[in-house]
């Protein structure tokens, strides 16, 4: 059974940078996608990057241009470089795989890792 596992989260100030890592117990490029979600205290969770098994990457408005998603296959992580964090960054991330097969859709998850922006 692949599992996941996030790292690299902390406290960090406003316009500081941190750089999460979602590690596979498998080879990551196994899933056909890989998502970074977030969820802040108290509200619902949210999707926040996404690449695909060919690269592609998509992001949520609210972190584009701030935020970079990369996979390093030969280490199985993806990492999602984060710059210009704000107090409103401050969630739980969580990293998901997928695996999309002719008899559905599976999906791995994390269990999250917390980014604080803070003064």
């Amino acid at each position: 059974q692949v599992q996941l596992a996030e790292s690299g989260g902390g406290l960090v100030q406003p316009g500081g940078s941190l750089r999460l890592s979602c590690s596979s117990s498998g080879r990551i490029n196994r899933f056909d996608e890989v998502d970074w979600y977030r969820q802040p205290p108290g509200k619902e969770r949210e999707w926040v990057s996404r690449i695909t098994n060919m690269d592609f990457t998509e992001y949520a408005n609210s972190v584009k241009g701030r935020f970079t998603i990369s996979r390093d296959d030969a280490e199985n992580i993806v990492y999602l470089q984060m710059n210009g964090l704000k107090p409103d960054d401050t969630a739980v991330y969580l990293c998901s795989g997928r695996k999309h097969t002719i008899e559905g859709t599976t999906s791995w998850w994390g269990q999250g890792t917390q980014v604080t922006v803070s003064s």
